[in-house]
């Protein structure tokens, strides 16, 4: 007698895969003849890359064509809607075509939503892009319009004025024929051809894996039974993070629901990602299951995952940029200890089965609903073990001042804190005698000219072992105490932090400041006391492009703070 395996659920989740109708090309003369317009995202202030636009408008001049307007605004900071407007702005101009650039690294994505919705404005536009985020427009593109006239040039911050003129002669016709031509010659222009998701996910959610395995029903009683050609076929589709998971079945995902009192259609965020589909509590669920969650956590990784989604977190640029950090998520209140989600020796590292899933679930839902996969759709150099997990707690009974969950509700209220952050850098420091000496190691150590916070001050986080944390309390430091000093003394040398690194983003009037600080205020500089005793306390530094770090509570379905993770258990959705 044989039996199949149980069905499997598509952690993809369902994708819409619109093919918008490009714009109709006006033909050589029409587009001599009318009005251009070159969009600069603000990516060609970097190094030569001006010259495109240079290039491109002298071989339009050549050819008659001098009618330019011309637009520059980041797209940094704004979703999907503002993008869309901006698109829409762009469009009165009612120009007979538009040269988009460029697409090179963060702002790839955002960038790309302008040129799709410009061309579904009637516009017929070109995105110029660049490694490696031509790739990541290839996938937008893909998920989000289905065609789009894509310039992929082969420059990088290194090249020469003339290395690019010849990148943009050598792509003159591509252009030209994808701003002019009509029909197959703009279908074969426009097309993409993606390498992962070919094939679009089914209607009834199920992947076709369990199809085409049968099974004795001997082989039923062996652990883990096929459980290698379910995983063979998961890292085939680019599914998961490439760790083995627990296959998400009906039967396991209905169980991760018992307290999860939402209904699975809610939509926690909007338009995320390459893929450009709403994330909802039904994703988060499938992907608690594969990280080998228990259900228990559902409320924690919902909550994560409201914070994510607000709009100052900047997530639609989180999720692909080339930044190698994770999503932190610190849990901060009793709820922690309840669901033993540690803040003790070793919580930032492996061995905690709490800590670990919660935060590899966050991270799956980025790489299977979103498409954000490495190598395709992810513009990380070179990535970190943080984008596997990033989570540990507050311990409340280390804590030598007030909680975080304290500071912003109270003590009987769980609150979740995420950060879009590098991994943990260590802070040595066993030969300090007092407060006084060990709070100039840890200033130290908040910054370096490398870091993102040397040149977008923003919030960190520093963690102390309860060790550094009664020094600092001994010698009189307390919470604010430490907060200032930080503020004031993690700085760098103005000099140091021009013409290198990135291309800034400080508040209002600091242009000129000596030195420069990496933080806005003292209440960038977040604290907690965690891990065991000794003398390696950890900084963790921030990403800091458009994004704060968020805080929310953990709430039941009417609003008020959960006090116990029994209470989400009892409400049922209807």
């Amino acid at each position: 007698m044989n039996k199949r395996l149980d069905p499997i659920m598509d952690p993809r989740g369902r994708q819409e895969r619109p093919v918008i109708k490009l714009a109709p090309r006006k033909g050589l003369n029409g587009l001599i003849n009318g009005k251009i317009l070159f969009y600069d995202n603000t990516k060609l202030d970097f190094c030569y890359y001006n010259e495109v636009f240079v290039r491109i408008k002298s071989n339009f001049n050549k050819m008659g064509a001098t009618n330019f307007v011309d637009y520059k605004e980041t797209v940094r900071g704004k979703d999907t809607p503002a993008l869309e407007a901006y698109a829409a702005m762009l469009a009165d101009e009612k120009p007979a075509a538009a040269i988009v650039a460029l697409g090179d690294m963060g702002t790839s994505s955002a960038t790309t939503i302008v040129a799709i919705e410009m061309e579904k404005l009637g516009i017929p536009t070109v995105y110029v892009t660049a490694s490696p985020g031509g790739e990541l427009v290839e996938g937008v593109a893909f998920y989000r319009a289905g065609n789009l006239c894509l310039c992929k040039l082969d420059i990088y911050q290194a090249s020469l004025p003339k290395d690019i003129h010849v990148q943009i002669d050598t792509k003159w016709d591509y252009i030209i024929d994808s701003l002019t031509k009509n029909g197959e010659e703009l279908r074969r222009a426009a097309h993409i051809d993606f390498k992962i998701d070919k094939t679009k996910p089914r209607d009834d959610g199920l992947l076709p894996l369990t199809d085409n395995i049968e099974i004795d029903e001997s082989q039923l009683y062996t652990p883990g039974a096929y459980m290698e050609e379910v995983m063979d076929f998961f890292h085939k589709e680019h599914l998961g993070d490439g760790l083995p998971i627990i296959p998400p079945t009906r039967k396991r995902y209905e169980k991760m629901l018992e307290y999860c009192p939402f209904d699975p259609d809610t939509v926690l965020a909007v338009e995320v990602g390459p893929s450009g589909k709403d994330i909802t509590v039904k994703d988060l669920a499938i992907a608690a299951v594969m990280a080998g969650c228990k259900p228990e956590y559902m409320p924690i990784i919902i909550t994560a995952f409201k914070c994510m989604a607000d709009p100052k977190y900047n997530l639609l640029q989180s999720v692909t940029t080339s930044y190698p950090g994770g999503n932190l998520i610190l849990v901060s209140g009793p709820l922690a200890k309840e669901l033993g989600i540690s803040g003790r020796q070793g919580c930032l590292g492996p061995g905690f089965p709490a800590n670990n899933t919660i935060g590899r679930a966050i991270n799956l839902v980025i790489m299977d609903v979103c498409r954000a996969v490495p190598g395709v759709c992810d513009l990380d150099c070179q990535a970190s073990p943080v984008e596997f997990s990033y989570c540990f707690a507050e311990d409340e009974d280390l804590a030598p001042w007030k909680t975080i969950n304290e500071e912003f509700y109270d003590k009987d209220t769980t609150a979740v804190w995420v950060l879009k952050a590098e991994p943990a850098r260590d802070i040595i420091d066993f030969l300090s005698l007092n407060g006084g000496d060990l709070i100039d190691t840890l200033t130290h150590c908040c910054t370096t000219i490398g870091s993102n916070n040397a040149y977008m001050p923003s919030s960190l986080l520093l963690v102390l072992t309860p060790d550094h944390g009664k020094m600092l309390v001994d010698f009189g430091y307390n919470k604010q105490k430490i907060k200032e000093h930080i503020h004031l003394r993690a700085v760098n040398e103005t000099p140091m932090v021009r013409g290198r690194g990135l291309v800034p983003v400080r508040p209002e009037g600091w242009e000129s400041k000596h030195p420069m600080p990496v933080t806005r205020s003292p209440e960038d500089v977040f604290i907690v006391v965690a891990g065991g005793r000794g003398g390696h306390s950890q900084v963790i530094l921030p990403w800091g492009l458009h994004s704060e770090a968020i805080i929310k509570r953990v709430e039941l379905p009417d609003g008020k703070a959960a006090q116990h993770i029994s209470e989400f258990g009892k409400y049922s959705v209807n």
